[in-house]
């Protein structure tokens, strides 16, 4: 099910929407480079295309976290 969840990025708020099992690994992710999720989705705002959204940005970080550990297992 997509959720909608709010973020402070650099003193804003902002919204995305997000599949559960997306905003489970980005916390397992976060978790896993003991950092804050907020400063880890923060890292991901600062690194994406301006013309993209923080959603897909989001999604997109997901996936590449994942297809890496699969190579390195």
């Amino acid at each position: 099910m997509i959720r909608k969840h709010s973020a402070t990025l650099h003193g804003h708020r902002t919204s995305f929407s997000l599949e559960d099992e997306f905003w489970t690994e980005l916390k397992a992710i976060a978790a896993g480079r003991s950092m804050p999720l907020a400063a880890l989705i923060s890292e991901i705002d600062d690194g994406r295309a301006p013309d993209s959204n923080l959603s897909s940005a989001l999604r997109l970080h997901v996936l590449c976290w994942l297809k890496n550990a699969v190579a390195n297992a």
